[in-house]
Order: C-alpha cells, then structure tokens, then sequence
C-alpha cells in the first residue's frame, strides 16, 4: 500500500512537472508576423526617403543612388524594427 501510493505521488509529479514545463515553454513566434510587423516599418520609411533623399540624388549613377538609400535604410532597421517586435511580441507568439 505504501508503495503504491508512492509511485501515485511520483506519477503525479511528474504529470505536474510535465504541465508546468509545457506552460513555461518559450512561444515561437510566427514567421508571417514578424515579416509583417518589419514590413510596416520599411514601407513608410522607403516612402518617405523617395520624397525626401531621392529628389536630392536623381542625377547620381544607381549604384550610388542605391548604396545611399541603403546607408540609411538598414541602420534605422537595425534599431526600429526590434523595438517594434518586442511592441507587437504577444500578437507575433498568438
């Protein structure tokens, strides 16, 4: 008797632990979702440098009109975008 109520609190331990595990379990986050929240960055930023930064460089050769656009494109990326999936992050993981 002693021994089966044993291995009954040991299997509801570990039926507990199993639970406890599954709930504290990282959420991953969905692919779509975070490509959406970056792309609500990017496309009013692509915008706003053809108004602003393109008028200005019209008559330069692509590549450098491109290596300009892209100087000040992907700094501006690397810090937004972050601080825009750690905003969005509960939506990202549902």
């Amino acid at each position: 008797m002693i021994s089966e109520n044993t291995s009954q609190t040991q299997s509801n331990l570990e039926t507990s632990t199993a639970v406890n595990q599954a709930n504290t379990l990282p959420k991953i986050p969905k692919k779509w979702k975070l490509m959406f929240v970056s792309w609500l960055f990017v496309y009013p930023v692509i915008n706003v440098m053809f108004a602003l930064v393109f008028p200005l460089v019209k008559d330069f050769p692509q590549l450098l009109k491109t290596l300009i656009f892209t100087v000040i494109l992907v700094p501006l990326m690397g810090y937004f975008i972050p601080m825009m999936h750690k905003k969005f992050w509960n939506w990202i993981v549902k």
